[in-house]
């Protein structure tokens, strides 16, 4: 009777024991009964109803690495919890044709995280490699309708792309795909050395186009200073001109009221002309003769005239 009472009691405290389920911070546990599907455990403390409740086993990533590459793999193994953060799939480069016919190989990155973990488990078969390879297809039809020029160009376009494809896909599943990056997008080797060559041509067309603006540039600022002095030269003429008018027209005022008759006036500025050419015509140094005009005796001889007519004006101040 003793034994008996021993073995219920060890068989109690034993199927308590097995009742008992912890799951860790950020986990979820999904549990069946009897084969079908009952509730899914949260973290913390829980109890389960032994040999009647079963927990599920589910996929689970897991990063391996290559001994004899170094790269790192993910790899997939059954584990019984869900892990509820956010999860990177690092998928390793796989080669996608372009629009025009042209072989990358990219390497994509994928954030995830799993939102419902009943549908995770019932809704598709080991949601990562589903995931892996709806990447990869999704990664070809988009790349499949961009040129390499586009593709090199738009990684942002490509990434948000593929990640609303992705992230409407996979709510069905449970899973909210938060964002996909394209880590490196590799053309073949003759791509590249024809793209550094057009990259080089590029760089020299920037440079000459540089260079003839400075010139441009140049020839302008020089153009707008010869105007700028030319037209300060001109002023200055102007002014000079006007001053010589004025000095002129007061001298001729003075040299008027100093002659008080307008004949005289008028024979003392033909002769101040007659003098001033003539100064000019002599002023060479190889000017030996002079040939004056008939009238010019007479123009002379007014300066006579002139003289005494000042002599006249001056005479009564003297007396």
């Amino acid at each position: 009777m003793n034994i008996f009472l021993i073995v219920v009691v060890v068989i109690i405290v034993l199927a308590l024991f097995m009742g008992i389920r912890i799951v860790p911070e950020a986990k979820a546990l999904i549990v069946e009964r009897l084969g079908k599907y009952h509730k899914t455990l949260s973290s913390g403390f829980n109890i389960i109803v032994p040999f009647l409740d079963k927990a599920r086993t589910v996929p689970e990533l897991k990063p391996t690495v290559n001994k004899t590459t170094g790269e790192t793999r993910l790899l997939i193994a059954n584990t019984r919890f869900i892990d509820l953060r956010e999860q990177v799939l690092d998928y390793p480069k796989q080669n996608v044709i372009t629009k025009d016919n042209v072989t990358v190989a990219i390497d994509a990155v994928i954030y995830f995280q799993v939102t419902d973990p009943k549908k995770s488990i019932y809704e598709i078969v080991n949601y990562p490699m589903a995931i892996e390879k709806l990447t990869q297809t999704t990664l070809r039809n988009v790349i499949g309708e961009l040129e390499l020029d586009e593709t090199l160009t738009s990684r942002d376009t490509i990434n948000s792309k593929l990640q609303a494809i992705l992230d409407e896909a996979t709510d069905k599943w449970g899973i909210k795909v938060n964002r996909v990056e394209l880590q490196d997008i590799i053309p073949p080797e003759d791509i590249k050395k024809q793209m550094e060559k057009q990259m080089g041509a590029e760089r020299e067309k920037r440079a000459s186009i540089l260079y003839a603006e400075g010139q441009k540039q140049s020839a302008i600022l020089q153009a707008e200073g010869v105007k700028q002095a030319l037209i300060n030269r001109a002023e200055g003429d102007k002014q000079a001109s006007i001053l010589r008018a004025q000095g002129e027209a007061k001298a001729i005022e003075a040299v008027k009221g100093a002659l008080d008759s307008t004949e005289g006036y008028m024979q003392y500025l033909i002769a101040m002309r007659y003098i001033d050419t003539f100064k000019d015509m002599s002023s060479g140094k190889d000017n030996k003769l002079i040939y004056m005009p008939y009238e010019t005796s007479g123009v002379l001889s007014s300066l006579g005239g002139i003289k005494d007519m000042f002599v006249e004006k001056s005479a009564p101040m003297v007396r």
